[in-house]
């Protein structure tokens, strides 16, 4: 899972990403100090894949992963070159879906680049540089596809779609908001890799105080959780300065802090979580002495798709997959016993696959 951290200069873009991250991107007091994209690996927090281990006395516990890249605070015109311009939208075409930092902090010492904090204002300014962008990529495919539009059918019918979808942007937008029915236009669609298309996750980086109660007394907040429940996003609230905090302390540390704070768990577990529900993922796992996995896949996956990937061979040679939820596994002790008591399944071809299932997958190639 790779997902995209947009937004203004100086709303804490940086400040998050080093803190989930701890790869330390710079994150200075001046508009543009991130240049290139900071590409950072971080593992998802899962505890059942801990406590497999313990119960395996594993050698090598590996958690799922997900991709953070940062790229340059965008600013107003950064699609016709301002700031530094439109170079930075193409490294996140390639992400699952886009991190949007809204800054709702008021700090005296931290330069805002229009000069005041307005969360409303902020968004509807990277919005509009995003459409604006994906408007250029609709309007080259447009070119070519419309000269051959009359003499071939499904180009005549990309052409239409083309059409909609930029009439669309035009009316200010975001593509992922056009109702699509028609398989094949979805297929179009994605294939465009338009940034607007994408789902979206608002972070909130917001204060101490607004962290504490949910944003319960901040009309800022309740107006983008209003606009995120229009457009079918999450939203979270983060504070990226206590995250950067967090991420100094050692870990016996952090839970008092967290619990001093009057929190229950960092923002990346927030993170997290929205990202897999905005996406519609969940995790399989596999257990043994050598290894303690997590696998991140689609909800709704079958089992050899599932296998597949572990090893292509796996799918291509699937035969059967012996399943057992984590929690019956971890109560009853071991494999074993989960087959004795009969709770081990056998599950061939058609079984979807269901977040928690420890696999064990059958193949011959």
């Amino acid at each position: 899972m790779k997902l995209g951290i947009v937004g203004l200069p100086n709303v804490g873009k940086s400040t998050l990403f080093n803190s989930l991250t701890k790869a330390g991107a710079e994150a200075a007091n001046y508009p543009f100090c991130t240049i290139d994209p900071n590409v950072g690996v971080v593992p998802v927090p899962d505890e059942r894949i801990e406590k497999l281990g313990e119960l395996y006395h594993t050698k090598k516990v590996t958690p799922a992963v997900i991709e953070f890249v940062d790229i340059a605070g965008l600013v107003k015109g950064a699609s016709k070159g301002e700031g530094l311009g439109n170079q930075f939208l193409s490294h996140i075409r390639e992400v699952d879906a886009v991190v949007h930092v809204v800054r709702y902090f008021e700090d005296g010492n931290v330069v805002h680049v229009d000069g005041s904090v307005d969360p409303a204002r902020d968004i509807e300014t990277i919005n509009l540089e995003l459409i604006f962008s994906d408007l250029e990529v609709l309007e080259r495919r447009i070119a070519k596809v419309g000269k051959t539009a009359r003499m071939d059918k499904e180009a005549g019918k990309e052409l239409s779609l083309l059409n909609r979808i930029k009439d669309f942007l035009e009316a200010g937008k975001s593509a992922r908001e056009l109702e699509i029915e028609d398989e094949d236009e979805k297929k179009l669609l994605s294939g465009y890799n338009l940034i607007t298309a994408k789902p979206v996750i608002y972070a909130a980086n917001v204060g101490e105080e607004d962290l504490r109660d949910d944003g319960a007394n901040n009309p800022h907040v309740a107006k983008l959780k209003a606009r995120a429940g229009e457009e079918g996003a999450q939203v979270f609230l983060i504070s990226a300065k206590i995250e950067e905090e967090l991420s100094e302390l050692p870990a016996e540390e952090r839970d008092e802090f967290l619990s001093d704070l009057g929190l229950k768990r960092p923002g990346l577990d927030t993170l997290v979580e929205a990202s897999y529900s905005t996406l519609g993922l969940m995790s399989f796992l596999t257990a043994g002495e050598d290894e303690c996995r997590a696998w991140t896949i689609k909800k709704g996956t079958k089992a050899p798709e599932a296998a597949g990937k572990i090893h292509t061979d796996f799918e291509r040679g699937f035969i059967k997959a012996e399943v057992v939820n984590y929690a019956d596994l971890l109560r009853e002790g071991s494999i074993a016993a989960a087959r004795e008591k009969g709770i081990l399944r056998i599950e061939g071809r058609d079984y979807e696959v269901q977040d928690g299932d420890v696999i064990l997958f059958r193949f011959n190639v």
